[in-house]
């Protein structure tokens, strides 16, 4: 049976729907042969959705945790933001926040998801990746579809949110972050992060 081909306006939409994250609308469209009523219902079923409502809740709340790692070489610091203070100390959260500290810590990710990775970077890997696909003689008709591909890898590699959690790859860590949300019932979100390492070059 033939893959279902997913277009990135089907994703946009069930992104705008839901409040999901991009690659767990793709991941939800292709599950769902892209029926999009049945991509809402698995990524609800899932508790991925579960907190759509709260959307537009502006989460000023939180914590700014921190991971030290075992000899004190790395280290990093997780703003982790919530709507309410009354869930900002709660120990689930708190958890949460710690928990991603120490992802960033593991897997050393440079942007929170792809909307923050430079276009000039984004058309720098598409070259290199068309590049490739005529150097190993690929039809030039699958070119678009094996470097949108290769993409979703590199972004999976350099994006926090699309990262598969360090302590459970079975899930990524927007799908850890939207977990805990629909747990507290509140719009739960990962701001900003910095990551250190003793002898790294500064930029």
């Amino acid at each position: 049976m033939a893959e279902t081909e997913i277009s990135a306006q089907q994703v946009k939409e069930l992104r705008t729907k839901t409040g999901v994250g991009m690659m767990d609308c793709k991941r939800a469209l292709a599950e769902c042969s892209g029926d999009m009523d049945k991509a809402v219902r698995l990524l609800r079923e899932k508790g991925l959705a579960s907190a759509k409502k709260r959307q537009e809740k502006t989460a000023e709340q939180g914590v700014i945790e921190t991971y030290l790692h075992i000899g004190q070489q790395i280290g990093s610091m997780v703003e982790m933001n919530c709507e309410t203070d009354f869930v900002a100390r709660n120990s689930d959260f708190v958890e949460l926040a710690h928990q991603v500290a120490l992802h960033v810590a593991a897997l050393k990710p440079q942007y929170l998801d792809r909307e923050a990775v430079p276009e000039e970077t984004v058309a720098s890997e598409k070259e290199i990746y068309r590049a490739r696909c005529e150097a190993e003689g690929k039809p030039e008709k699958v070119w678009d579809r094996i470097i949108t591909g290769m993409l979703d890898k590199y972004f999976q590699d350099i994006c926090l949110l699309e990262q598969p959690f360090v302590k459970d790859p079975s899930k990524t860590v927007s799908e850890l972050v939207a977990e805990t949300a629909a747990k507290m019932g509140e719009k739960i979100e990962i701001r900003r992060f910095v990551r250190y390492q003793v002898g790294e070059e500064l930029e």
